[in-house]
């Protein structure tokens, strides 16, 4: 987080800022930070929290109790010097500032329409104590509840988000995977070269603006000369570009692409030297359609995985309907949906012959496994294919914990919509499929696509719009 040097801030840490990242108090800088009774209230009764944020919980817990026992009460009432924990360091040099402890009660005049019972009323009611206290110094509330910094707002306390935990300043700063060259391009000063070899289509581009390409970025030029290609690899000002394979017209395992995003979705899809793909788009769009069709192809016929492994974040859209009973890939299939629809289609959807439709999902199905997320831990998948589905409802230590699990010549596909995150606090810059585009953009193994158009049917693709 940046730090105003022209004025020293006293950050007041809400509770949704401490499960989201333990490390938190430590990145503010030189700027000191408070804790107040209520928040650590909330982090001790964390039975309303969902796993990985009670895991989260009891690691800040860890580090304040090290710093406590490792303070006299004295520095207790001054302030603990960040800096001097072992672990302020290794997250931020900066970390100039103190720790803070709300050590007695604060009163201020909160509106008689608050109620006093609510423990987001009682952090705004004690920075606005502080507010009276700390004239020299400006009190700033951190929370990633945005009904929280409304009530703060009208209040006339200074509240902001926790921006350390978000990738990018704004959503359409995201890479979009793909980049359109015009006239002005090949006005510019730059040098083109094509040729065939092995049957395959290659281009060297020279111009100083390649410098800003990405490995396997989708490139097409809609000027003379007109080409679909992807970059294969970029050293200074010349980029080395290769001829996408036309699925529009060859098939894969039964679909085509109907649309030039969806055909460089296939062709990362299916290339070998492309080790993980994430493919952004609103419903309709076709991703896990794609996603499933390469994989069965790559699986089924060409023996590239032993199987597809699919699995999504359980978050519900509405109210949970309770415990699942069977095993774990019959507690699995009701969140498994999409995967189904689109194995009817990809299974022979048009086949009248019911017995023969039937054997064709069983054998597909023996090929694909359900799994679910919450048993991912410590496992090593080797030769699969994994397809991490609705992954836009995933923190950055959940897909981390995901991506970590592949092991040899095993390929992982993550699609998600970042218009729709039903996960609490979090958001499109702060969704962990975010971090993973942005942070795999420059990795030469790595791919993304964001889909553009809705193929699911007129109406869905009305809705997406207009709604």
């Amino acid at each position: 987080m940046q730090a105003d040097q022209d004025e020293r801030k006293l950050f007041v840490l809400h509770s949704s800022v401490l499960i989201h990242d333990p490390s938190a108090i430590f990145r503010f800088q030189e700027h000191d930070v408070f804790l107040a009774f209520s928040v650590l209230d909330r982090l001790a009764n964390g039975n309303h929290l969902s796993t990985e944020m009670m895991q989260n919980a009891r690691q800040f817990n860890q580090f304040l109790d090290e710093l406590v026992r490792a303070s006299s009460s004295q520095g207790l009432q001054q302030g603990i010097p960040l800096l001097d924990y072992s672990l302020a360091a290794k997250i931020d040099s900066n970390c100039r500032g103190k720790l803070h402890f709300q050590t007695e009660f604060l009163s201020s005049q909160l509106p008689k329409t608050l109620p006093k019972n609510s423990q987001d009323n009682e952090i705004l009611e004690t920075i606005l104590a502080l507010k009276t206290q700390n004239q020299s110094a400006q009190v700033v509330l951190v929370s990633r509840d945005i009904s929280l910094r409304i009530k703060a707002g009208i209040l006339g306390i200074t509240a902001q988000d926790y921006f350390n935990a978000s990738a990018l300043e704004d959503i359409d700063l995201l890479y979009s995977g793909s980049l359109h060259l015009t006239a002005e391009f090949w006005d510019s000063d730059c040098q083109f070269r094509t040729w065939t070899e092995k049957s395959r289509t290659f281009y060297r581009i020279e111009s100083e603006q390649v410098r800003d390409w990405y490995p396997n970025q989708y490139i097409v030029s809609t000027a003379s000369p007109e080409f679909e290609a992807y970059v294969m690899s970029v050293e200074g000002k010349t980029a080395l570009l290769a001829k996408l394979e036309n699925y529009r017209t060859e098939s894969t395992w039964g679909i085509t692409a109907l649309n030039a995003d969806q055909n460089f979705a296939l062709n990362m899809l299916l290339n070998p030297d492309v080790d993980f793909v994430t493919l952004l788009g609103n419903a309709g769009t076709g991703k896990t359609l794609l996603a499933l069709a390469a994989g069965l192809q790559m699986t089924m016929e060409e023996n590239r995985f032993q199987e597809i492994i699919m699995t999504r974040e359980t978050v519900s859209v509405g109210e949970d309907i309770g415990y699942l009973p069977g095993t774990e890939e019959e507690k699995m299939a009701p969140w498994m949906g999409a995967l189904m629809d689109n194995l009817e289609l990809l299974g022979g959807g048009n086949q009248t012959d019911s017995w023969k439709k039937s054997s064709t999902q069983d054998v597909l199905m023996s090929r694909i496994k359900l799994r679910s997320i919450n048993y991912m831990r410590g496992r090593t998948f080797q030769n699969r294919y994994i397809i991490l589905d609705e992954a836009q409802n995933l923190t950055v230590k959940q897909i981390k914990t995901l991506i970590t699990r592949a092991g040899p010549k095993t390929k992982l596909i993550c699609l998600g919509n970042l218009a729709q995150i039903d996960t609490k606090y979090l958001s499109a810059t702060s969704s962990g499929l975010t971090f993973a585009v942005d942070r795999f953009k420059r990795w030469k193994h790595s791919a993304h696509i964001t889909l553009m158009r809705g193929e699911r049917s007129r109406l869905a693709d009305y809705a997406s719009l207009n709604l």
